[in-house]
């Protein structure tokens, strides 16, 4: 039997167009302005499903193809199954049960989530005739009718991580300040993590600060797709400098003298948000209209937003505290307590006696109890006193070893060299990311600003 490569356009319509309506020269005028749209799109792109697919099909199963050049596209539905897209597509008994166990013999629907985009075509008797689903960051099955039987295959999204460097200087948000300098936005989450021991992203930042990063982006059939791990970074806050380098299989960042950068307290129980009220002995209260003490900082955040633990400690308790709404409070070392108020839920297995680290999803936030929004009042207490969060010092973990710093440093150095130049030496190989991940070239993110200033790294 010959097979044919059979060229499959794509144009977004509704799912409801009969499709005898539409010319065929509109679906591929429409269909080049999606290419040339998709081809502009700013850095960093989304996943992208490629429903411009090329399939092979045996002889026989051809005729349609010219019938069916204009596919209806939509995605999964949340509680949506496979069973159900097809049934909407127009399949039923036999035939449906057959699709969704030809799909199934390639995927498992397990591994189906809501918004996971199809993409169907349809031969000239409205029957349903060739299928694509992809599934974000792996890859997309094809699936084609001919007779009663499909034929189904799987096709990997090809993988390749590289190295970027990326050089800005802060200037409105962390996010604008990435973008401006030719990066991904995600990437200033990832910075958050990185340093979130030392710089508090809601309220240390300053215009005019200067970073750099080296890190890894995957890309996924030639497209980026997401911010891979940090390998350094180096964050110039109003003249303090912070560094952080990735070293050892356990993927622990040092600063540039081997101390870790991680501390007994996080700087913030949220990744990034924003303050809207401090500690303060005598403040208005909004809701009860009095001058009483307030003794946390609020985190304005929408409902749900996860709430992290901010030291290893044991939860005290995890229920309904009056004016506090849902409160979760956790005990930690060196007589420290932690409380989080206005809670809309609690993470499961949150009660007390829980053991919880560093980093764990205790709760979420929310507006429960005397809150005039969603937010977060996080306070801390020191034995039997109520502290500022935002004066607490943390007590630094081990240091690298002495038997290991001449590794270190030698590591350290490669990262500054990336950071200041955009590459590393090649086939260098990333402690504890796998061989997937050697380094085969590295360079600076197009539009970067790099060689305008002086590099960070020393």
């Amino acid at each position: 039997m010959q097979s044919k490569r059979v060229y499959l356009g794509t144009t977004v319509l509704r799912f409801l167009v009969p499709l005898g309506l539409v010319a065929l020269g509109a679906g591929v005028a429409l269909s080049t302005r999606n290419l040339e749209a998709y081809n502009r799109s700013p850095y960093p792109l989304p996943p992208t499903p490629r429903f411009n697919a090329r399939v092979t099909l045996p002889d026989e199963a051809t005729p349609w193809i010219g019938h069916a050049r204009v596919p209806v596209e939509s995605k999964l539905l949340r509680g949506e199954t496979v069973a159900d897209v097809f049934g909407k597509l127009g399949l039923q008994g036999t035939a449906l049960r057959d699709a969704t166990d030809s799909l199934a013999g390639k995927v498992n629907p397990r591994s189906l989530r809501a918004g996971n985009r199809y993409s169907a075509f349809f031969n000239p008797d409205a029957s349903l005739a060739s299928f694509e689903m992809t599934l974000e960051g792996s890859g997309r099955v094809e699936m084609v009718r001919h007779g009663n039987e499909w034929k189904s295959d799987w096709q990997p999204f090809a993988r390749r991580v590289e190295v970027r460097a990326l050089q800005g200087t802060l200037s409105g948000s962390m996010e604008e300040s990435i973008r401006t300098a030719g990066g991904p936005p995600m990437l200033a989450y990832r910075l958050a993590d990185v340093f979130q021991w030392d710089l508090d992203f809601t309220k240390d930042l300053k215009t005019g600060d200067r970073f750099e990063v080296l890190y890894q982006e995957v890309l996924l059939d030639g497209k980026a797709y997401d911010v891979g791990t940090i390998l350094a970074a180096v964050y110039d806050n109003h003249g303090r400098l912070h560094e952080a380098y990735r070293y050892g299989d356990s993927g622990v960042y040092y600063d540039g003298d081997g101390a870790p950068a991680r501390k007994m307290f996080l700087r913030s129980p949220l990744r990034y948000s924003r303050i809207t009220s401090s500690f303060n002995l005598h403040r208005f209260h909004p809701v009860l209209n009095e001058y009483r003490p307030h003794y946390g900082v609020d985190y304005g955040a929408p409902v749900g937003t996860p709430v992290e633990v901010t030291a290893n400690g044991t939860v005290v308790s995890a229920g309904w505290d009056k004016g506090g709404g849902n409160v979760v409070k956790v005990q930690h070392g060196g007589g420290y307590l932690t409380a989080y108020l206005h809670l809309s839920r609690f993470a499961p297995g949150i009660r007390p006696g829980a053991r919880v680290r560093q980093g764990d999803i205790i709760a979420y936030t929310g507006a429960t109890g005397l809150a005039t929004g969603p937010h977060l009042d996080y306070r801390v207490k020191l034995r039997d006193t109520w502290i500022d969060p935002l004066t607490l010092k943390s007590v630094r973990d081990e240091p690298i070893p002495a038997s290991r710093m001449a590794s270190f440093r030698s590591w350290r150095d490669n990262l500054r060299a990336g950071l200041r130049t955009g590459s590393l030496p090649r086939g260098l190989q990333v402690p504890g990311l796998g061989p997937e991940t050697q380094i085969a070239s590295g360079k600076a993110v197009p539009g970067s600003s790099r060689g305008s200033q002086e590099s960070l790294a020393r």
